[in-house]
């Protein structure tokens, strides 16, 4: 694959991200429970994956003793995620949810990578990097302004 092929690719994912998080959140309302609306979507996603999982052969489950303990934490962090995106939506709104999140994603994947944690490849926060973390930020902030009446 090419970088356009990634870059496009990436951008559908997260085209979706908002249409998940308010779909979501509507599914919470009419159960009357983001928990169980956050259960069937994983649910829905776990079939979706196996599908997936199934293209690409049998994994080898022995190397999961190569793990590191942390790695198995992404389960735990996309499920609070999930569960306040769909909390969240239908009551502080689809822009200010998804443009805070996607705000704080830019600002800590520029800290992991400008550090390297979690065994993240270094990129250094230069200048032109720091700025477009700062312009997003304060593009937020612009964003949720309202005008005094």
């Amino acid at each position: 694959m090419t970088a356009w092929t990634y870059g496009l690719w990436a951008f559908a994912a997260g085209v979706l991200i908002p249409a998940m998080a308010i779909l979501n959140g509507g599914l919470g309302r009419v159960l009357g429970s983001p928990g169980w609306a956050a259960v069937i979507l994983f649910a829905t996603a776990l079939v979706a994956s196996l599908a997936v999982a199934a293209f690409s052969g049998a994994p080898d489950l022995t190397a999961l003793a190569n793990a590191r303990p942390e790695q198995f934490a992404a389960g735990l962090i996309v499920a609070f995620y999930v569960l306040s995106a769909t909390y969240l939506t239908p009551r502080f709104g689809v822009a200010p949810t998804i443009l805070l999140v996607v705000v704080a994603q830019i600002f800590c994947a520029s800290l992991i990578g400008h550090f390297g944690w979690l065994s993240a490849p270094r990129q250094p926060i230069g200048l032109l990097r720091g700025a477009g973390v700062a312009m997003m930020v304060g593009g937020v902030i612009l964003t949720q302004l309202r005008p005094s009446h």
